[in-house]
């Protein structure tokens, strides 16, 4: 392809990674432990959510205690943080940590941003235009190279072509990732979040992906992502069908999630961050040993 920018991005991210509530919630001191080990075994990046809070307070948490790793939000909350308070706070930092932080930024969804405040979730792409033009504006500002945007949509997929350094699709199956990079730019990065389950016991394998699944497919911004590439209304019942489980949650041994993980790569990911989804809700940190072993 001829005639696109050569954009540069102030991150360079490739490889594999990890997303995970864990490292975002609970006691700082064991959250920078786990942090220190996922660096050791050779993880990219480290994504956390945010659903408010001081969530760059939680970055720095990372940061310090994994010196080699990337730190990414996975998202930062658009309609919680103002963007010259978020690109203040970026530009207190050392050139070392701002080399390794990627800020991706989304518009949430109505159920959680209208929870206690009716009408608020409105224009959610105006709402991301708005912000980057905040953020460009900031002293100092937080320019496009170091930014990415939780896109789905084609309209939003454009917006992190011309305005970020690319995209972080997330609850996305392989056919996303393809669309999106023949939007993009080649040279926009792509950091793809996949789900995981270890497991190689198909019943047992779908039934905890089920309770990861079964709180998207109640979200607007998903399941209507997911009917351009041929989902429909049956597959979101009861927790979601076999079918998009199979199509967005990596589950079986580890060769059955190298293969998945190829397959978003072949779609045209750069990265690709894996969320681990366990029966009983622990820390994932034996599940992150192993896969390290077969991923890195």
């Amino acid at each position: 392809m001829s005639g696109f920018p050569l954009r540069c991005r102030a991150v360079q991210l490739a490889g594999t990674g990890i997303w995970a509530h864990q490292l975002r919630y609970g006691d700082p001191g064991a959250i920078a432990e786990i942090a220190a080990e996922l660096d050791e075994l050779g993880y990219r990046a480290l994504w956390i959510p945010d659903v408010g809070g001081d969530v760059l307070g939680s970055v720095e948490t990372l940061l310090r205690a994994s010196p080699r790793t990337v730190v990414a939000t996975g998202i930062l909350n658009i309609w919680m943080h103002e963007p010259a308070d978020v690109a203040a706070h970026i530009g207190g930092w050392d050139d070392a940590w701002k080399a390794r932080f990627l800020l991706g930024l989304g518009a949430s969804h109505a159920p959680l941003i209208d929870h206690g405040s009716p009408g608020r979730y409105k224009k959610p792409y105006s709402k991301m235009f708005e912000y980057l033009d905040g953020l460009d504006a900031a002293h100092p500002p937080l320019t496009e190279d170091r930014r990415v945007l939780a896109a789905l949509g084609p309209r939003m997929l454009e917006l992190a072509r011309d305005r970020a350094a690319g995209a972080h699709p997330y609850f996305v199956p392989p056919e996303h990732v393809a669309a999106a990079r023949a939007l993009l730019f080649p040279t926009s990065l792509i950091a793809v979040e996949l789900a995981v389950v270890l497991d190689p016991v198909p019943s047992s394998a779908r039934a905890t992906a089920r309770r990861h699944t079964s709180t998207y497919v109640n979200l607007p911004n998903y399941t209507n992502n997911l009917r351009r590439f041929g989902y429909e209304d049956a597959d979101f019942a009861d927790g979601g069908s076999d079918h998009l489980i199979d199509g967005i949650v990596a589950w079986g041994d580890l060769d059955a999630i190298v293969a998945r993980v190829r397959l978003m790569r072949d779609a045209g990911a750069d990265h690709v961050c894996i969320q681990v989804i366990r029966a009983d809700d622990d820390v994932p940190r034996a599940d992150w040993r192993e896969l390290a072993t077969v991923l890195l």
